[in-house]
């Protein structure tokens, strides 16, 4: 009796939850509605008594615009132009000046020149401000129209008003635009030492990182005393991709996590077997402007205690965004996860820390240049556990370690002083287990090598 009195009582309980539960979704479609009608109505207020007519498009571009920023710096709309940019930057070959920029404030500013380019030879740095085209105002005006401006073809020029952290006034810089050839990896060799330069992470970099390791050693006619992976002002691209070239360095375990809104929303990425290096010592090389896939691998290669990190804190991009067509020339690119290194950890806002920070001394600007990070973006998702700022502006303090000039550093011919070090490094690393092994003596497991 008791039993169905239970089940009689649990039945009226589900059955009076119902109501409830209806009223809670009635109360959420209601408030919906509320918002959509008064957007409706600014919309048809803005259309009879703005000052001059107003095209309808314009006036909804610019409200799902300022919806998507309302979100995150990554989320945005993709028209058809944008769409073609993309396509562009990931896959083709177009003229300009090589500039990753962002919009802040109603300014132009750099994130990162693109390695070898027109505007990296020409000295443009990460954190720059540009405020003129061809002596042009262009703040307050949009980014597209701004990077439409910049580029153009091969041959001709364009100066560029540069405003810069700790110059006293702004400087001119007069560029010729090149032909942006998206070859994202090269490779050479310097010292029995393989350098592998990944500049993006556009398709096939994993297969492309693979064939420098396997050309470095054929060029050489043996292995090399191992590897530099420089991905200094390297902006991301494809996680595939990021996956990929981690793969590379390691054995076995995994690479990096990926976590959406929901608790079980979770997809993980492993390693495959097979060092193609054959565990090699590997440095990795990064600064401010090393984001998104750039620090999936920099973050994995460090928790497997496979490479050891050197340079800058990177960008502290930790978030990853989904092309969500809308149709066949539009699409919504939507920030839907957050990424994480093996050991948990989260580079949103924080990136990730050099195991040795080495300062780019060569740089006669790097005391005063402003470093643009994620953190500095309005808007940006805060990292879940919370940061110390003391902690994110560690990079800011002189270290005692590094007191060379740049004048010194031309005198001893070292144009590239963060690679300089991290060869250095990896000759002495090398040198120590060389003699250790002559000796017999069992070396102590150095960070830079091994299998995991």
């Amino acid at each position: 009796m008791k039993s169905h009195l239970a089940r009689v009582s649990a039945i009226v309980l589900a059955v009076a939850m119902v109501p409830a539960a209806t009223s809670a979704i009635s109360q959420v479609e209601s408030d919906t509605q509320r918002e959509i009608s008064r957007f409706i109505d600014i919309f048809e207020r803005v259309k009879a008594d703005y000052v001059e007519p107003v095209n309808d498009d314009k006036l909804m571009r610019g409200a799902i615009d300022g919806m998507l920023a309302s979100l995150d710096p990554h989320s945005s709309y993709l028209d058809a132009r944008d769409f073609e940019n993309l396509r562009t930057q990931t896959e083709g070959v177009y003229g300009g000046l090589g500039l990753s920029v962002t919009m802040q404030d109603g300014a132009v500013k750099v994130i990162a020149p693109t390695r070898e380019t027109p505007a990296d030879l020409a000295g443009i740095k990460a954190g720059d401000y540009i405020t003129h085209l061809d002596g042009k105002l262009i703040y307050g005006g949009t980014l597209d129209d701004a990077v439409d401006q910049m580029r153009g073809a091969p041959g001709t020029s364009i100066k560029l008003t540069i405003v810069r952290e700790g110059r006293d006034k702004p400087f001119d810089v007069n560029i010729t635009r090149g032909i942006i050839d998206l070859k994202p990896v090269t490779w050479e060799i310097k010292d029995d030492i393989g350098l592998i330069t990944i500049a993006s992470f556009t398709s096939s970099v994993g297969e492309d990182v693979t064939n420098a390791v396997l050309a470095i050693d054929k060029k050489l006619g043996k292995k090399p005393l191992g590897y530099v992976l420089d991905m200094r002002s390297n902006p991301g691209g494809l996680l595939d991709e990021a996956v990929a070239v981690t793969d590379v360095f390691l054995e076995k375990g995994e690479i990096v996590s990926q976590r959406g809104r929901r608790k079980g929303d979770i997809e993980r990425y492993y390693a495959r077997p097979g060092d193609v290096t054959d565990g090699l010592p590997v440095i990795v090389l990064v600064d401010s402007g090393s984001a998104s896939a750039s620090e999936i691998v920099a973050g994995a290669l460090q928790d497997h205690r496979r490479a050891l990190v050197m340079g800058e804190r990177s960008f502290g991009k930790g978030s990853v965004q989904t092309l969500l067509p809308l149709s066949r020339t539009s699409a919504l690119k939507l920030t839907t996860a957050r990424y994480f290194t093996p050991s948990g950890k989260s580079v949103q806002e924080g990136g990730i820390e050099p195991d040795i920070q080495v300062p780019q001394l060569s740089d006669p600007d790097y005391k005063t240049r402003m470093k643009l990070r994620e953190s500095d973006l309005r808007g940006h998702l805060i990292n879940e556990i919370g940061l110390d700022d003391k902690e994110l502006e560690k990079d800011k303090l002189d270290d005692p370690r590094f007191t060379m000039t740049t004048d010194q550093l031309k005198e001893k011919g070292i144009e590239d002083f963060q690679l300089y070090y991290a060869m250095a490094t990896l000759k002495r690393t090398t040198l120590a287990s060389a003699r250790l092994a002559a000796t017999g003596a069992r070396a102590p497991r150095p960070v830079t090598a091994g299998r995991n």
